[in-house]
């Protein structure tokens, strides 16, 4: 129950108020009273956000490290912020799904990347089937339905508030053609139709123009998902190779040492230089706003056969700026190194 939120105020006229508060202050406003509490921890909360257009995206990023440990970033106020250790017995988790849905982080999937110190063998190299989510404003991790496969390295994207997976490997010789999707609110996982090809190969997902594509590691074909018909259509965009995001619905690749946006299928535009990460694996490259945000990884040795070094910088791109240039934000105050997950929360 939500009763007398604000004194001379409908509950329903406070609660527009409570989600006009930035999200930085809700552990504050969650100590006020307990009808406060209740309001800010209710789905109803976020929905308002939703509708006032008050929700704000904030970057969630996970590096390679045994705790699975993910930090959550605020563009407002430039500052990272560390969650609770995410609760899987697995460790060194990594080549899962990460998208956000609902107001809420969702990680799935995955195997252990973890090496055996004494053997050098792999700890766990299959892939697991779990499923968590994080609420922010419970600031606590939930198991949720586990997904009708185990995979790892496959593609996953939000579309019409689902969640839809595709592809990916349940063990380390074969790719699989399987696909499902999760409803959140009744947590369940049902099976769509199969990729029409899985060239035994890892494969990511982007959504462009509300469509699912999937695209699997140095092949120019595409996978589209048509929604209602429950079909995958194959095309050959001829699209360019090399690390890449979604900024305001547009798709910009990291290629041969620049920013380009992919403007069509065969074309492209140069946006920015990108030589200074030429000599950098193992980033995460997100869109968040107007902005594309190049996240940690590692640099070297490289030519000059110089020491590897673990980065927690953060540089970020205006990409709709005239004059794209790029600059540093706040480094990460825990993770650095690999980036194992990476996605664009809205609360």
């Amino acid at each position: 129950m939500m009763s007398g939120l604000i004194e001379g105020l409908p509950d329903a006229v406070a609660l527009h108020c409570l989600a006009r508060v930035p999200f930085y202050l809700y552990p504050q406003l969650q100590l006020v009273c307990r009808s406060w509490k209740t309001a800010i921890q209710s789905p109803e909360l976020f929905k308002v956000r939703l509708e006032v257009g008050a929700a704000e995206e904030f970057l969630c990023v996970s590096a390679f490290e045994p705790e699975n440990l993910w930090q959550l970033y605020d563009p407002r106020q430039d500052v990272w912020m560390t969650l609770p250790p995410l609760p899987s017995k697995i460790k060194h988790l990594s080549n899962f799904g990460a998208v956000s849905v609902g107001g809420k982080l969702f990680v799935l999937g995955g195997n252990s990347d973890a090496v055996d110190p004494l053997t050098g063998d792999h700890d766990g190299i299959f892939p697991t089937n779990e499923v968590w989510s994080y609420d922010p404003i419970l600031q606590r991790w939930t198991s949720r339905t586990r997904m009708l496969v185990a995979r790892a390295m496959f593609a996953c994207c939000v579309l019409n508030g689902q969640i839809i997976v595709a592809g990916g490997f349940t063990d380390c010789r074969k790719s699989i053609p399987r696909a499902e999707r999760y409803d959140p609110e009744k947590d369940l996982w049902e099976p769509i139709a199969d990729l029409q090809n899985t060239h035994n190969s890892a494969c990511t997902g982007v959504v462009i123009s509300e469509k699912f594509h999937v695209l699997h590691k140095g092949l120019s074909t595409v996978q589209v998902f048509d929604y209602s018909e429950n079909y995958w259509a194959v095309e050959d965009y001829g699209w360019l190779q090399g690390p890449m995001a979604m900024v305001g619905g547009e798709l910009y690749v990291f290629s041969h040492g620049m920013i380009k946006q992919q403007v069509k299928q065969q074309r492209s535009r140069v946006v920015a230089p990108a030589t200074d990460f030429q000599s950098r694996i193992g980033f995460a490259v997100i869109g968040l706003g107007n902005d594309l945000y190049v996240i940690g990884g590692v640099d070297g040795p490289g030519q000059w056969n110089l020491p590897i070094k673990l980065l927690s910088d953060v540089d970020v791109l205006d990409v709709r700026s005239e004059r794209p240039t790029w600059r540093q934000v706040s480094p990460m105050t825990r993770c650095h190194g690999t980036i194992v997950g990476c996605t664009v929360l809205r609360i």
